[in-house]
């Protein structure tokens, strides 16, 4: 228990800071398709009974060692072409209801409050000139997101055209590949804000910087963790997984019949479209961020003050110990930092690395932060 204290000054020995922390996250494609199984028996995606979504682990996700990686589904707005004949469309109301749900969840309600609003490749989703009807919608785990994705750092990498069922490396289709970034949002700070937080167009980077284009075909969301896939991205055939039959030879034999992006979206099931969509992804990478909010306090021992220790083995017969001769001055040794309440009341301490020597002669000031 402390016997003497020193007030701490709120305008001078206290202050408070805030440090991002950014770590590097990169997904492959080998890891989202082919490590463990090829389709149908891929070991790391976890399909539901409801089908409504996939969940995509970084092993096998019946082992302990398994982490959730995202989940990945599919929808379109009920203006959409595809949501037109409704006894055509397989699971056509779940469809809906999903593009709904994220619609809701990230960019909200129309002024109206009557519908939510459509999903824009821009800056502003109020004006209805990239609108973004059938989309792909990518959760990630909160585990490799953290706080949120730090601007300017998404990539994904996408095939575009009919592949291979292992991942697509077939020399035959190497070339047919997008690269979508949000490169804008960390060259000039572009960036949205909607319900769901701050969030950055995905432009066509597939030249690299130098030849970034007006073409977008996707938003990620910073803060939600959440990355919205336009339709447009997939611009030729896509392999129904659904199907048993294939019409394909070569690399191609046994994914499916080619359809189309809208034919593949309109009449697979959520769960084979998931399949087409994630077989097609090459890499993901992004910097994922941390906010650590510090308390710094100064605690200043003067030189009058704490030259004498509480330790009970510090006198012996009222004498100290540590002098050999009456005009020795008194030496401590600091150990420990304590943090008191109003009334003194142990709220935190601190050790130090080694012990610090105090005597009236010298003054110590140590620098005590707490994270959170």
């Amino acid at each position: 228990m402390a016997k003497s204290y020193e007030p701490l000054n709120p305008n001078t020995d206290v202050t408070t800071t805030r440090t991002l922390l950014h770590e590097a996250i990169p997904l492959t494609g080998t890891i989202i398709s082919g490590t463990y199984g090829t389709w149908p028996d891929e070991g790391n995606i976890k399909n539901f009974s409801h089908g409504m979504f996939q969940s995509v682990y970084d092993y096998p996700y019946l082992s302990s060692s398994a982490n959730h990686i995202f989940d990945i589904t599919v929808g379109y707005d009920d203006s959409s072409a595809l949501s037109e004949s409704l006894g055509n469309h397989t699971q056509n109301g779940k469809k809906i209801a999903i593009y709904n749900q994220f619609s809701q969840l990230l960019v909200g309600y129309n002024e109206a409050g009557n519908a939510v609003e459509i999903f824009e490749s821009d800056l502003d989703i109020t004006n209805d000139d990239r609108q973004m009807k059938e989309c792909v919608f990518i959760p990630f785990s909160r585990m490799l997101t953290k706080d949120q994705i730090k601007k300017g750092t998404f990539t994904i990498e996408l095939g575009t055209s009919s592949f291979d069922n292992a991942m697509g490396t077939s020399s035959a289709h190497s070339g047919n590949r997008i690269k979508l970034q949000d490169l804008k949002a960390s060259s000039a700070g572009d960036v949205g804000t909607a319900v769901g937080g701050e969030y950055g167009v995905l432009f066509d980077a597939t030249g690299g910087v130098g030849t970034l284009n007006t073409s977008s075909h996707g938003v990620v969301f910073y803060q939600a963790g959440i990355v919205v896939l336009s339709a447009s991205a997939f611009n030729a055939s896509m392999p129904d997984f659904a199907s048993g039959a294939s019409t394909m030879t070569g690399a191609d034999a046994g994914t499916g019949p080619a359809r189309s992006v809208d034919m593949t979206l309109k009449s697979s099931s959520i769960s084979g479209t998931c399949d087409a969509v994630r077989h097609r992804i090459y890499n993901i990478s992004y910097n994922n961020s941390t906010e650590i909010n510090s308390t710094i306090y100064f605690c200043r021992m003067p030189v009058n003050k704490f030259n004498y220790s509480a330790n009970p083995t510090y006198t012996s017969a009222s004498k100290l110990v540590i002098k050999n001769v009456a005009s020795d001055i008194p030496v401590t040794y600091v150990t420990t930092i304590g943090l008191y309440s109003a009334n003194n009341e142990l709220l935190a301490t601190a050790k130090l690395s080694e012990p610090l020597r105090k005597d009236p002669t010298n003054e110590i000031t140590l620098r005590v932060r707490l994270d959170y």
